[in-house]
């Protein structure tokens, strides 16, 4: 079949293309060369129909095949031409909507990574947080999650601020719940980015994903040279440290890919130390049964009493590993208005806090994330530290 096709290809060129002058610098056995090009034509269209050396001659094979080449590497480079300007543009595009960071890698089964989850689930670091533990096909191949998958999109987008809670005696809240819950926005800003692919690109299937699906995130992220992830277990970037969400967009389009960078980490132990609970219990390692955010978000029973007097006044997540890691000295102001502040929660102190009713946890949270605990999880966290 394909010699096949090869002689037909040959025929069309050769028959369409071929001048006089060119003709008769690929002469077949026992053709004079002072035969007319047309006849010399003729006689070429009878040669390549008949599989015979005598009438098909090795230049003639060279020639076609040279041409073959040249048209298969003017496609594998329009190819790249191409795939350059997509990459180009949706990572242009990602930084118009406001995120910081964008890098791209394949889509692919993580092995390695396979490993060490499964590794840590045995351990039960994961507590109550059952969920970790399902859909482990589709957490560690993203491929299950997107058919067909090539490239997943890494983005990050700053929360970083200067503001704190003015009463330092106040049950105190992490920065990242200060403002609007960053599923709503970060996801609506997601979606507009796929969308522009969409409509800009072609036919392009994928999804959108902000720390709702069974992706694993830091990995992709540092896979993607974002930054690598810290002792803290947190992605860090030398540029801008840690205060900022991460979202994937899991594409079936082939990109360029980016590649990982280097662990600035180096000798430094200062988030180890600092870890009141013992959750970061070794470089790279965390428990998070035992880490504070997981005590006041996802643990649904009461903290255990092993945790009294550890929990360092954090009643809604905590920042002790980013607040004493270096890196985050570089950190900047967020430029997105939904996550400001919100000025009374900023205002309130201690016995204000230990006295909210569920009528103010309400209007005070409407749209935040801290509303995900529920008024009566935090009535539980704020009465623990009480107690402490």
């Amino acid at each position: 079949m394909q010699r096949y096709l090869v002689k037909k290809f040959a025929t069309v060129f050769f028959l369409t293309f071929c001048p006089k002058k060119f003709v008769l610098y690929c002469p077949l056995v026992d053709i004079p060369q002072t035969i007319p090009a047309e006849k010399y034509k003729n006689i070429l269209r009878l040669s390549l129909n008949v599989p015979s050396k005598k009438y098909f001659t090795f230049p003639i094979v060279l020639y076609i095949l040279i041409i073959i080449f040249a048209l298969f590497l003017i496609s594998y480079l329009f190819l790249l031409e191409n795939t350059y300007k997509n990459t180009h543009a949706i990572k242009q595009k990602a930084h118009d909507l406001g995120f910081e960071e964008i890098g791209i890698s394949k889509a692919e089964f993580l092995n390695d990574e396979a490993k060490k989850l499964e590794a840590w689930l045995n351990n039960n670091h994961q507590g109550e947080m059952a969920y970790m533990a399902n859909h482990f096909d589709m957490r560690t191949d993203p491929r299950k999650l997107v058919p067909g998958a090539k490239s997943v999109i890494s983005l990050s987008y700053n929360y970083y601020t200067e503001a704190e809670q003015e009463d330092p005696k106040a049950p105190k809240i992490s920065k990242y719940a200060y403002g609007r819950d960053y599923h709503k926005v970060v996801r609506k800003k997601l979606k507009a980015l796929l969308q522009f692919v969409q409509e800009e690109i072609g036919d392009v299937d994928g999804r959108a994903f902000v720390d709702s699906a069974p992706v694993m995130e830091r990995v992709w992220a540092q896979k993607s040279g974002l930054g690598w992830i810290g002792k803290n277990t947190l992605l860090l970037t030398k540029r801008k440290g840690s205060y900022f969400f991460l979202a994937e967009l899991i594409l079936d389009l082939e990109l360029d890919y980016d590649g990982p960078v280097k662990d600035h980490c180096g000798s430094c132990t200062k988030c180890i130390d600092a870890c009141p609970t013992d959750a970061i219990y070794a470089p790279y390692q965390m428990d998070a049964s035992k880490c504070i955010s997981y005590l006041t978000i996802e643990l649904k029973d009461k903290i255990p009493s092993q945790f009294k007097g550890k929990m360092e006044g954090w009643m809604y997540g905590c920042d002790i590993c980013q607040e004493v890691c270096p890196i985050n000295a570089k950190s900047k102001n967020h430029q997105e208005p939904q996550f400001n502040p919100r000025k009374e929660l900023l205002r309130k102190d201690r016995q204000e806090w230990e006295e909210i009713t569920e009528e103010v946890f309400t209007k005070l949270f409407e749209g935040s994330p801290v509303k995900r605990t529920k008024y009566a999880g935090l009535k539980r966290n704020i009465d623990f530290l009480k107690k402490a």
